[in-house]
C-alpha cells in the first residue's frame, strides 16, 4: 500500500520527509535520498549538483525569472511530490530542473526537464498522467508523465506567488493557494473556468490538503496562525482553528504576539488522523473525523522543533529534528495519545543509512526558517491619518496664539482714525 500523496511546499534550504510505498524519502540541500524500510535495498541518492545541466538552447534561457542566469541556481531541492500509487516521484530544484523517477522495487531516472521559473509546489494527478508545477511568479504548468520529454504547458496563473497546489481526487479540480491569502478552485481541463474561491485567511496560504477519505473537504493552513476546513466546490468555510489558542503552541522563542505559520498538514493512510505542524513550534497537533466534522484530539510535545513530519504506510508518525542524539523518531497512536516507539528495525535501517548525510542535514537545519520573507506588514492607515490630523490642528492653534499675542503696531482701527 502506498502512502498518501505528499507534496512539499517551497522549502528552500530546509529538510523534508516523505514516503513512497515502503521507501523513506529525505530531501536535504542538493540531495534526494530514498531508503527501503522493509528490505535490504541499496540506498538511492540523487545529487542535483551533479545532475544534467540545462542545454543552452532551451526556452528558459530567455530568463524570465527576474533576469537570473543559469549559474545563479544552487541546485538545492525546492519541492517534491509522490504519486498516489507510490510508483512515481517528481522533484524540482533551484536550478530549474524538473526530475521524474519511477520507484517500485528499484529507482530509475525517467527524465530531466526544465521549468521556466523556480517552482514552489508539485502534485500528481490521480490518474498519474501529469504533474502540475506551481512557480514563484504565480503560474501553474502541466508536464506529461506519459511523454516524459515533452515541455510543460501553461495551465493557469495567479497575480502573486503560488505557494501550494493540490487536486481533487477525481481530477476535476485544481486547487491553488497564493501569497495574497486566496485559495482558488479551478476546473482542471478548463482552468479559466473558476469553480469557487475559499476566502478568509489574513496572511499567505502555505499548506493545502484534501484529506484521505473525504474527497469534498479541503484543509488549509496559513501564516495567520489558523487552519480552516472548507467545502471547496462551494467555497464555504466549515470550521476554523486558531492554532495559538493552546498554551502548548506558544512560540519557543517566547514571542507571544507572532502568529505561528502552518507549514505541514498531512493525513494518515485512510484519513484517520490529521497532523498539523507549525513553524518554530515544538508541538504537533492532531485532529480526527467525528460525525462528519474535524475534531482536535491531542498534541504531541517534542523536545525540539521538528524540521518535518510524515506518516508511513502503517500510520506511524516519523519526525525529523535537529538533534545529534536522535534526529529521527517514530510515534505510534495508542488509545488517545501518541507514544514514542522503542528502536525498530525500520528506524535503525534508515538512521544507519542516513549517517553520511547528517552533516548536510545539520547545516540545513541551521539555515533558518523558510516563511519569514512571506509575512506581510500590517499598516494602520487610519491611526496614522488621525495622528497627522491632530498634529496639524495643534500647529494651527499654536499659530493663532502667536498671532493674537503680537502688538497691533502702527495700524489703527477705524474707531481710532480721525474724522475728516
Amino acid at each position: 500500500m502506498a502512502a498518501a500523496t505528499r507534496t512539499h511546499t517551497y522549502t528552500t534550504d530546509m529538510a523534508a520527509l516523505g514516503f513512497c510505498g515502503q521507501w523513506f524519502i529525505l530531501s536535504c540541500d542538493t540531495k534526494f535520498t530514498a531508503i527501503h524500510t522493509k528490505k535490504a535495498r541499496e540506498t538511492f541518492v540523487f545529487d542535483c549538483s551533479t545532475a544534467e545541466k540545462r542545454p543552452k538552447n532551451t526556452k528558459t534561457d530567455s530568463n524570465s525569472d527576474g533576469g537570473a542566469s543559469e549559474e545563479t541556481g544552487n541546485d538545492k531541492v525546492l519541492a517534491f511530490a509522490v504519486s498516489p500509487s507510490g510508483k512515481l516521484v517528481a522533484l524540482t530544484d533551484d536550478s530549474k530542473r524538473l526530475v521524474l523517477f519511477s520507484c517500485e522495487d528499484s529507482w530509475k531516472l525517467i527524465s530531466v526537464r526544465w521549468v521556466v521559473r523556480r517552482c514552489t509546489s508539485l502534485v500528481f494527478s490521480r490518474a498519474e498522467d501529469e504533474v502540475l508545477v506551481a512557480d514563484k511568479s504565480g503560474d501553474v504548468y502541466s508536464f506529461s508523465v506519459a511523454s516524459p520529454q515533452r515541455e510543460g504547458e501553461l495551465k493557469m496563473g495567479h497575480l502573486s506567488m503560488v505557494l501550494a497546489v493540490t487536486m481533487s481526487p477525481n481530477d476535476k479540480f485544481v486547487i491553488t493557494a497564493d501569497r495574497d491569502e486566496k485559495i482558488r478552485v479551478s476546473h482542471l481541463r478548463s482552468p479559466y473556468n473558476i469553480q469557487s474561491f475559499c476566502l478568509g485567511h489574513r496572511q499567505f496560504v502555505s499548506a493545502l490538503l484534501v484529506p484521505s477519505g473525504h474527497p469534498h473537504w479541503l484543509l488549509s493552513g496559513s501564516g495567520d496562525g489558523t487552519m480552516k476546513l472548507w467545502d471547496y466546490e462551494s467555497g464555504r468555510r466549515l470550521q476554523s482553528w486558531d492554532l495559538k489558542e493552546s498554551e502548548e503552541t506558544l512560540s519557543s522563542e517566547g514571542d507571544e504576539e507572532k502568529k505561528p505559520t502552518v507549514c505541514r498538514i498531512i493525513s494518515s493512510p485512510g484519513g484517520r488522523h490529521v497532523a498539523v505542524q507549525c513553524e518554530r513550534q515544538s508541538v504537533v497537533q492532531f485532529f480526527s473525523v467525528d460525525q462528519e466534522q474535524l475534531v482536535e484530539r491531542c498534541s504531541l510535545s517534542l523536545p525540539l522543533c521538528p524540521l518535518d513530519v510524515t506518516f508511513d504506510p502503517d500510520g506511524r508518525l516519523w519526525v525529523l529534528m535537529d538533534s545529534n542524539d536522535a534526529p529521527l523518531q517514530t510515534y505510534t497512536h495508542t488509545q488517545d495519545s501518541w507514544q514514542r516507539d522503542a528502536e525498530s528495525p525500520e528506524l535503525s535501517r534508515v538512521t544507519e543509512a542516513l549517517k553520511p548525510h547528517w552533516e548536510t542535514l545539520e547545516a540545513s537545519a541551521r539555515s533558518g526558517f523558510s516563511f519569514d520573507h512571506l509575512q506581510k506588514g500590517n499598516f494602520d492607515n487610519v491611526t496614522l491619518y488621525l495622528q497627522k490630523k491632530q498634529q496639524r490642528l495643534e500647529e494651527q492653534q499654536e499659530k493663532r496664539k502667536k498671532s493674537e499675542q503680537k502688538p497691533n503696531g502702527t495700524k489703527k482701527s477705524k474707531k481710532e482714525m480721525p474724522s475728516s
